[in-house]
């Protein structure tokens, strides 16, 4: 089986990567723009499966730090209008159509069918362009997405491979809540080392 596995960056995958010399990396960059124009061009070529790892920040407290979760559906979060405290999506401002492919209730959802069969707690999911550590546009984004995490590439993805037709899983591991900065908070090797663990439980089930 064909098996592509994505990533931000190299640091996120990078024991998976020394363990699994043969396996096909492929790594897409920081952001929504950079990893739509890398997939579009590198999924031309066949795969049976596309599987981005990396670390993410979570907005729940129930998730715990370094825990790997699967993402079931992920949206653009901050494409829209933020006027007097109210964020609107390109869906209610008639920019869009909400279930025009390839949304789904306005999502890029994931209906992969290992997503019913693994113990790995399953999550939704947001992407923004823009790290933030203001508290009331943190939860402006979680209370409107019904975002149990936050990535950058995400939807990214999700997006590329419903267009393509091409299955794919969404792999985190959770290094931080979203707003944390101080990085002696985070928990960035335990959710690495997680991550990569469950990357090759993932890929030995193709």
């Amino acid at each position: 089986m064909n098996v592509l596995i994505t990533a931000a960056t190299e640091l996120e995958i990078a024991p998976f990567a020394k363990k699994n010399k043969s396996a096909e990396l492929f790594i897409h960059g920081v952001g929504a723009t950079h990893a739509i124009y890398a997939l579009s061009k590198k999924l031309n070529t066949a795969y049976d499966v596309v599987i981005q790892a990396g670390i993410a920040g979570s907005f729940s407290r129930e998730i715990n730090l370094g825990e790997t979760v699967l993402v079931k559906r992920d949206g653009f979060a901050d494409i829209g209008l933020l006027q007097q405290g109210k964020l609107s999506s390109i869906f209610e401002m008639g920019l869009a159509g909400e279930n025009e492919f390839p949304y789904h209730n306005a999502f890029l959802e994931n209906k992969h069918p290992i997503l019913k069969t693994t113990g790995i707690k399953k999550v939704n999911a947001v992407t923004v362009n823009l790290i933030n550590t203001d508290e009331n546009y943190t939860q402006l984004i979680r209370e409107k997405y019904q975002a149990d995490i936050e990535t950058m590439e995400g939807a990214a993805l999700h997006y590329v491979c419903l267009y393509q037709k091409i299955p794919f899983l969404q792999l985190r591991s959770i290094s931080n809540y979203v707003g944390e900065r101080d990085k002696g908070k985070w928990k960035l090797d335990e959710a690495i080392h997680n991550l990569c663990f469950h990357l090759e439980e993932l890929v030995n089930r193709f």
